[in-house]
């Protein structure tokens, strides 16, 4: 402590600093502020509102001095000129005395109001009166003056203005005595970067008690179905019996998981502060945020067109983050060379747009969406440049556009002149050719500086196939220098005066592929990337985005580190963020969107043990990734995982976490023994396994604060980053090999995880099975935004593929039947309800046709439309609907957007999620491959109409079985009207039983019988020929079935079938 501060008993002309005082006080009726000791009563004759304030004044402030006997005659000196420049200032009995709690007699040494007077500079007494009762207003006063009033005044005097420790001239202690200034109490409290916003009590408590009721009524309900068959019917009743309890299970799996929802916030503010700003431990204010690697895959230039690939790079490199600190790798997993130089156009104009976006605040920062914004773009633009800089980066970039779109022509005009004189030099070589004495070469594709591409080429040959090439690692930004570079105004086709120019580092990476290897898809790309990065970056976080995903939001980064810097951020494996998607119909006919999931399921998640991994903007923890187990973990034990218990034994891989500590040493023996577990699970590469202890040091939260367990030093990031040399890179290639993955487990429990179409729910469910938690992130704006398929087709395939991901889950030890002790019991129902889902398309198409069977059999599923029925399902309506509401209320979505989900839940139930449950009982039954198609990511051909492709009918045997429903339940309403309306006894009951849910069916078909008839009604063909097939089937079918057995009289005779 400082000798200032330190009121040692040696020194024997200081006084003792007194006690900190406590003062009560509370406004009277009248509006005068009396004070209370701390003896006295406070359960007067006034009310609770009457207490004002409750102060703790420390330390001494001017107008609340210690007073000595030295000092009292020149305090009584003092007082005895005016204050106010009237003698009359205060001399009105009680209401002078001021709020100090004095009672004015005559043996005091002073009124604590008149030494508040006495530091007072002002001569304008009347302002500082409050208009009624005469009193002193002391808090106008501290907000007018330069007083003094404890540690919570907005301002601290120096010198002569009254300030501590400034000498015998201040009139108030010595100097050696209290050597105080404010800059000692500049200390900021430690902030957490992120904070729970629960749901509010009178939308949850509402939401669960429903639940429960709608549980209850369920069970009796289901109860009393199985005990009142149909006895006219049972083959009827029976199938829907069956159906209904599957759908009762399928919705406690879905609701029961969504009991906790909740939200959450971060303080950008915060972390700035924390990590860059200037702090004894960092005196440059350097940034000490840990390193991030952004990861883009794309697979097919065809489908995934590069330009929509080039704004997603240009998105990440123009990020918000410490330049130094990001990288970015994109994946061609197909070896492209129009790919290739498509990033490498991208980089050239990158040296523009991102000094552009840092110069002008310029959001979003993928180019192609930031031109297409509709609106005034100077709108809060205040710098004179920028309608200028805003017209030439514009130019820019169409010529970008216009390189881009050119490339595939340019690329083959190119190889085919550099082939034509590889036959004229084997002609003139005199090598062997035909028997027309041509001279074979291969067709093969060459770069612009005159080599072969080591990838895929045009004409596919040996070594240069989409199965078959060299791995390819291009460097094409080096690694950053750690200290800003500034440009100047003649640099590039604006001004950058001031504006830092440096552009992150970004790798091109395509991995070795060849022909007996099993590539496992975008999870071994995925996989490819992640060992490159860790020995050229090793950022110790990991972003993954598609290539039509990009940073619509700059601070999406800084977003996802507060989560992992926080407080227990050390046990977080990933942060989720929502998808949204732009290019969307603005009736959202196919639940394009999926705001019912994101927005709904994947907040509820979040209050229990995380939301699953749904493949894009998801920012990971690179350790976690490697199949580590966290730091801390628990087991939940019991029927419903009530019990909670820490566990205390880490694995060996898990001593990782203490083998390198910078500011303790290594720990030799722990290192050597984990090192030796390291090539069985991640390969040879030695720089790959040094890397490994550095990345979970780096990504520990900082140790500022004793609830922060496992953090690390302050200032321990402040390094720069080596420049990449040679060996290091040809590392990286060798990782990226083929063969690099035999015998480890990569894929197994290291990395993603193989073995499934949907590798990313299979990744986080590995993730959550060994304890680790998930963050779900919803920012203010938008952080990431893509594109999704609107053509109806598309959209199919794509459920699709997500069901047939499902299914294989179920089949697999990814079951969630089969989670460890770690996962929370909700979560357990979450991951069964993601791999079980599909199997309700089996009930559901079931479940429709039945409307149609009671018409035509002219029975229904109960045996009479009684009082019991009708209660149950009226309350189960009702129930259902009040959900839904309070849903859409907590969770943000809007009730168009929660019908269009209900109804295509229906349309993919009865077509690509039975297809899916038939593909995977063909792979386990059969061993059938089950093979996907990539979705398309181009954008519409017709410029004038953005939602051409919504009208564009491509015809698929998915649209059979709910086509077949359509027509079948149309047909069997007008069969039942026709039955009933000329039936001697009309049993007006059960038709309308049938044809009320006969209608319900067709409510849920309308998008897609929509769809069907493409734009302006023009249905195909194809439609009109399979609904008289359906109409003869099912006439031909039910007169077999129920032939008439009566002749028909007419007055034109007699007609007998």
């Amino acid at each position: 402590m400082d000798p200032a501060l330190n009121n040692s008993p040696s020194k024997k002309s200081t006084p003792p600093r007194p006690p900190p005082t406590v003062k009560f006080a509370r406004r009277t009726s009248s509006g005068r502020v009396m004070s209370l000791n701390r003896d006295d009563s406070l359960s007067g004759d006034f009310s609770s509102s009457d207490f004002v304030n409750y102060t703790v004044m420390m330390p001494p402030t001017p107008d609340n001095q210690p007073m000595f006997q030295d000092q009292y005659s020149a305090v009584k000196a003092e007082e005895a000129q005016p204050a106010y420049g009237s003698s009359s200032s205060y001399q009105g009995g009680e209401g002078g005395r001021g709020s100090a709690g004095e009672d004015g007699a005559g043996g005091e040494p002073s009124g604590k109001m008149d030494r508040r007077m006495s530091v007072m500079k002002s001569n304008n007494k009347s302002i500082l009166l409050r208009s009624q009762t005469n009193d002193f207003d002391h808090n106008r006063w501290l907000f007018e003056t330069k007083g003094t009033y404890g540690i919570g005044n907005a301002f601290w005097p120096s010198g002569e203005a009254g300030g501590y420790g400034a000498g015998a001239g201040a009139g108030v202690v010595d100097d050696d005595a209290m050597n105080v200034s404010m800059a000692d109490f500049l200390d900021k409290p430690w902030k957490p970067l992120t904070r729970k916003i629960p749901i509010p009590p009178s939308i949850l408590s509402p939401y669960r008690l429903l639940i429960m009721i709608r549980l209850v009524v369920l069970m009796f309900f289901l109860a009393w179905r199985v005990s009142h068959p149909n006895p006219d019917a049972m083959w009827l009743w029976g199938m829907s019996i069956v159906c209904e309890i599957w759908f009762a299970f399928s919705w406690v799996l879905d609701q029961m998981p969504k009991l906790n929802p909740i939200n959450r916030a971060t303080d950008l503010a915060a972390l700035r502060d924390k990590f860059e700003t200037p702090s004894p431990t960092n005196p440059t204010g350097r940034s000490d945020l840990p390193g991030i690697d952004v990861f883009v895959s794309t697979a097919d230039p065809e489908k995934e067109p590069p330009l929509v690939t080039a704004n997603t790079i240009l998105s990440i490199l123009a990020a918000n983050y410490p330049i130094e600190k990001l990288a970015s790798y994109i994946s061609d997993d197909g070896g492209s060379l129009l790919t290739f130089e498509a990033m490498a156009e991208a980089m050239v104009f990158a040296e523009v747009w991102v000094p552009f976006c840092r110069k002008h605040n310029i959001e979003p920062r993928n180019p192609d969406s930031y031109f297409s914004q509709k609106g005034d773009p100077t709108k809060f633009k205040k710098d004179q440049d920028f309608v200028k800089d805003r017209r030439r980066i514009k130019r820019e970039y169409d010529e970008f556009k216009v390189r881009i779109n050119g490339l595939p022509d340019a690329i083959r005009r190119r190889s085919d002149a550099y082939n034509k004189r590889e036959e004229r030099k084997a002609a003139a070589g005199g090598g062997g050719g035909d028997e027309d004495g041509t001279v074979k070469v291969p067709k093969a594709t060459w770069m612009a500086d005159g080599s072969h591409w080591p990838g895929t080429w045009f004409a596919p040959s040996k070594d240069h196939s989409k199965g078959d090439h060299a791995g390819i690692l291009q460097v094409m930004s080096k690694v950053p220098s750690p200290d800003p570079v500034y440009g100047s105004p003649d640099e590039k086709i604006i001004d950058l005066s001031g504006v830092d120019v440096r552009l992150p580092m970004f790798v091109y990476v395509s991995r070795e592929k060849r022909p007996g290897y099993d590539h496992n898809k975008k999870a071994g790309a995925m996989n490819a990337m992640v060992r490159a990065s860790a020995i050229l970056s090793n950022g110790p976080f990991i972003l993954n985005l598609d290539c039509d995903h990009y940073i619509y939001n700059s601070q999406a980064l800084r977003e996802g580190v507060c989560f992992m810097m926080d407080r227990g951020g050390d046990r977080i494996c990933y942060v989720q963020f929502p998808q949204r998607f732009e290019g969307i119909d603005p009736s959202d006919r196919y639940a394009n969107h999926n705001t019912v999931f994101f927005d709904g399921n994947m907040r509820a998640l979040d209050g229990l043990q995380g939301p699953v991994y749904v493949g894009t903007g998801c920012f990971f923890r690179r350790f976690a990734l490697y199949g580590f187990d966290p730091p801390r973990a628990f087991e939940y034990t019991g029927t419903f995982g009530q019990s909670k218990h820490p566990l205390h034994a880490p694995s060996l891989c898990s001593s990782m976490f203490n083998a390198i500590d910078p500011a303790l040493g290594p720990d030799v023996e722990l290192l050597n023994a984990a090192r030796a577990e390291l090539p069985k699970r991640f390969g040879n590469s030695a720089l790959f396994a040094d890397s490994i202890p550095v990345a979970e040091f780096q990504a520990r939260p900082l140790q500022d604060h004793p609830v922060v367990k496992n953090g690390r030093p302050a200032g321990a990031l402040l390094l720069p980053r080596q420049p990449l040399d040679a060996n290091t890179v040809a590392e990286a290639v060798s990782v990226i090999s083929c063969w690099y993955e035999d015998k480890t487990e990569w894929g197994d429990r290291v990395g993603w995880i193989y073995g499934s179409v949907t590798e990313d729910v299979v990744t986080g469910y590995r993730m959550h099975n060994r304890g680790w938690r998930s963050i779900y992130c919803i920012t203010k704006r938008d952080a990431f935004r893509g594109t999704a398929p609107i053509n109806l087709t598309d959209r199919l395939h794509q459920v699709l593929r997500w069901a047939t991901g499902s299914i294989e889950i179920f089949f697999s030890r990814n079951n969630a039947l089969f989670a460890s002790s770690r996962m929370k019991f909700l979560q357990r129902l979450a991951y069964l309800n993601v791999c079980v889902y599909p199997f309700t398309s089996i009930f559901l198409i079931v479940y429709c046709f039945l409307p149609a069977l009671s018409l035509f059999s002219g029975h229904f599923i109960v045996q009479n439309l009684n009082i019991a029925f009708l209660s149950y399902l009226l309350v189960i309506t009702l129930t259902l609907t009040m959900l839904s509401l309070l849903e859409v209320k907590w969770s943000g979505i809007g009730l168009e957007e929660w019908w269009r989900n209900e109804q295509f839940w229906l349309i993919g139930g009865t077509s690509a999620h039975l297809a899916a449950v038939l593909q995977g009982l063909l792979k386990v039954v059969a061993g059938i491959e089950i093979s996907f198609k990539l979705t398309s990511k181009s954008a519409a051909e017709d410029e004038e109409d953005i939602y051409a492709d919504l009208y564009v009918v491509k015809w698929t045997s998915l649209f059979i079985p709910p086509l077949t429903i359509i027509v079948v339940n149309l047909i069997a309403i007008a069969i039942g009207c026709s039955r009933t309306i000329y039936s001697t006894i009309p049993q007006w009951n059960k038709l309308l039983g049938g044809v009320f849910f006969s209608f319900w069916v067709l409510a849920h078909m309308y998008p897609f019988a929509k769809g069907l008839m493409g734009r302006r009604g023009r249905m195909p063909t194809i439609v009109y020929v399979w609904s008289g097939l359906v109409a003869i089937i099912i006439s031909l079918l039910w007169i077999t079935i129920s032939p008439p057995t009566d002749s028909t009289q007419s007055s034109g005779g007699s007609i007998e079938v």
